[in-house]
């Protein structure tokens, strides 16, 4: 079993209730198994069109016999399910899954690198992060 920590965000609709569903359906998962999730912070958008609502980030510890690629599409899936459109790049969304870490693996490909690329740069991201290391 591989250890993945995972970043959530949302700015649309009722965004308690998305992080809510959101981690139960990686929950679901087949193969995997969440270990814990950290609190909720909100915080303001960053890039993207101006005028976007505020966000509520997350993070969550999970462990997972899915290899990367198909964690992240199973993500990618579950971010269809619950609405996600595709829009202006870091634009507003309903639900955002992303992978952070993946066990100790470290990869740069055209679908997914690992670490996040931008994770270092963005409190939103670590301080949620902190919480479930």
């Amino acid at each position: 079993m591989a250890v993945c920590y995972l970043g959530i965000g949302t700015n649309l609709g009722n965004r308690k209730e998305n992080i809510r569903l959101a981690v139960n359906k990686v929950n679901a998962l087949e193969k995997t198994r969440l270990l814990k999730k950290s609190g909720v912070m909100e915080s303001l958008a960053v890039g993207g069109p101006a005028g976007q609502p505020r966000f509520l980030n997350a993070a969550l510890k999970i462990e997972t016999r899915l290899p990367a690629l198909t964690l992240l599409k199973k993500l990618k899936e579950i971010e269809r399910q619950m609405g996600r459109k595709k829009t202006a790049r870091f634009g507003p969304r309903i639900i955002d899954l992303d992978i952070l870490l993946y066990a100790d693996k470290v990869m740069a490909g055209r679908k997914l690198t690992i670490p996040h690329p931008r994770m270092f740069e963005r409190d939103f991201v670590i301080k949620p992060l902190m919480e479930v290391l």
